[in-house]
């Protein structure tokens, strides 16, 4: 069996090729990650908020629900 010998700075280049092509192809691909890693910092940013906020009783919660209904 033969092999093939590639230095780093041309297997990086061909790696990058390979993302740029796959990201054309797949444009939703990106845009799909890109939005769920969005959401997941906000997520993550609102669970930090409401760990550092004051605590609010559950029948108060409750009825801030019923008034939106």
């Amino acid at each position: 069996m033969s092999s093939i010998r590639i230095d780093d700075s041309e297997l990086k280049n061909l790696l990058k090729q390979a993302l740029v092509e796959l990201f054309e192809e797949k444009r939703e691909l990106l845009q799909d990650a890109v939005a769920e890693a969005i959401e997941d910092i906000g997520l993550l940013r609102a669970i930090k908020q409401g760990q550092e906020g004051p605590t609010v009783d559950k029948a108060r919660v409750f009825e801030s629900l019923e008034r939106e209904s």
